[in-house]
């Protein structure tokens, strides 16, 4: 006969083991989450889209992951990163123009509650590796400031890969500090990483955010690289693929880290641009590159700055061995998806995010469901705008002499055929969708800070933009 007390404690144990086995497989569908951003890559600069260039390691990863071939990015790179972080356009907080530079001094708003920090609060461990590019002349602004545990490299990030400075300036730290020492960059950010795995608790869930400069200007690469491309007779062209392939290594030797912690089969790895590729010199950075942008962004048109597909359509891949199936993804997706998306993979709470412009796209990446997004807005300025709703893509400059093109993006990708004489409604309802945007839109801080660096060395004059309530807080 079995005592009262010891039935009941049976069954209590019964109980409990049954409920292990769900709180266990809980518990391993929480991820560590790899969360690599390259800076200025065509998207046709990798083996899986037809390159020359050597990308074996990225190329595993899409084979064995998704590749996104719809993911959208901001036409630079501080917007891309802010809208990452944010999970909200960056129109909405003053980051929607151009970059950061370093005589600037704003940065993402301090009230914007960042990813790090949504993370963070749900016990991951989160370290930022390489460029941040979102504010650097205030410390509040840094990273270690907005949600980080641990930093390591640029606060602004074009930087010379050798001696890691910009117009003289070392912009190089770690935790806060600057730091000077010996290496070329990229290899510094991926040994950096792979000390970080090797000293991480594998119990407790890692957000890395690592954030390469390559293969943004100026073009630099060890010779040993170079040497693997002495094919390639564009000078240019042989130091930018030497770059990505240095990248590529760099992102192996950190994989190779995470399967000697036994953390590969229970990490995320998420892999994009910032923006396209340069195809026009003048975005071809502050340190000057003599001969022809070297990028390329295939069958797209235009590239970094521009709000065509070649600037905005981001090479980019998930994987996540056992969770995501093997698939070229072509549902469109937007870097401000990502957030509300690892979040929800990590068991994060939104509490104290501001309203959201991303949507959940986990079954869209890891299983090839319907994306939730149906309109991608490419970004919203006082000068330019595009907007799309379906396979409807509407260019709007609007600086004189203006310029209205729409292209339906399913039947011409390249965006040759302007069609926008022949639909007059559709460019109608895109356009009211622009100025309803634009009225939710903040002030431009980088022209906000332009004007004023103006002011201080001219007198007071026409300069651009051409905007009355941009002008009259100067009256």
């Amino acid at each position: 006969m079995i005592r009262p007390f010891s039935l009941v404690t049976a069954i209590a144990l019964a109980c409990l083991f049954a409920i292990r086995p769900a709180m266990a497989q809980q518990n391993a569908a929480r991820p560590h989450i790899l969360y690599i951003v390259a800076d200025d890559l065509g998207w046709a600069d990798v083996g899986f889209h037809g390159a020359e260039i050597k990308t074996p390691t990225l190329d595993e990863l899409a084979q064995g992951g998704a590749t996104l071939d719809q993911f959208y990015v901001q036409p630079m790179c501080t917007p891309t990163r802010a809208a990452l972080m944010t999970g909200r356009y960056p129109m909405r907080y003053g980051l929607q123009s151009f970059v950061i530079l370093p005589e600037q001094t704003f940065g993402i708003p301090l009230d914007e509650k960042l990813l790090p920090q949504v993370l963070k609060e749900a016990g991951y461990d989160t370290a930022i590796i390489g460029k941040w590019h979102l504010g650097h002349a205030d410390r509040a602004l840094w990273p270690r400031q907005r949600g980080f545990d641990y930093q390591y490299g640029a606060l602004i990030g074009e930087i010379d890969y050798f001696t890691h400075q910009v117009h003289g300036v070392t912009d190089w730290y770690r935790n806060d500090k600057l730091l000077k020492e010996p290496g070329y960059v990229t290899e510094l950010l991926g040994k950096d990483a792979v000390r970080y795995i090797e000293g991480h608790d594998p119990k407790r869930p890692m957000f890395m955010y690592l954030a390469f400069t390559a293969p943004h200007t100026p073009l630099q690469a060890p010779q040993a690289y170079l040497d693997r491309y002495k094919t390639i007779s564009d000078p240019n062209r042989r130091t930018y693929a030497a770059m990505v392939s240095a990248m590529d290594d760099q992102i192996a030797a950190v994989l190779d880290a995470l399967k000697r912690k036994g953390m590969r089969d229970d990490t995320l790895v998420v892999f994009h641009s910032d923006n396209g590729g340069v195809k026009s010199a003048m975005f071809a950075g502050q340190i000057a590159t003599k001969g022809a942008p070297p990028a390329s962004n295939g069958p797209f048109r235009d590239g970094k700055g521009s709000l065509y597909e070649g600037g905005t359509r981001a090479v980019a891949l998930a994987n996540w061995p056992g969770r995501i199936k093997p698939r070229k993804v072509a549902e469109p997706i937007h870097v401000v998806d990502m957030l509300p998306t690892l979040a929800g993979r990590a068991g994060a709470s939104l509490k104290g995010v501001k309203p959201l412009d991303g949507s959940d796209v986990w079954r869209t990446i890891s299983e090839g469901a319907s994306s939730p997004r149906d309109e991608i807005v490419y970004n919203v300025e006082m000068f330019r705008a595009s907007v799309r709703k379906g396979d409807w893509k509407l260019v709007w400059r609007t600086t004189l002499p203006s310029k209205v093109e729409l292209f339906n993006i399913a039947q011409d990708p390249g965006e040759a055929k302007n069609l926008a004489a022949e639909q007059p409604a559709i460019v109608a309802d895109l356009q009211k969708r622009v100025n309803v945007l634009a009225g939710e839109m903040a002030p431009s801080s980088f022209f906000q800070a332009s004007f004023k660096a103006y002011l201080g060395r001219h007198a007071p004059g026409p300069v651009f933009p051409n905007d009355d309530a941009f002008f009259s807080q100067y009256d």
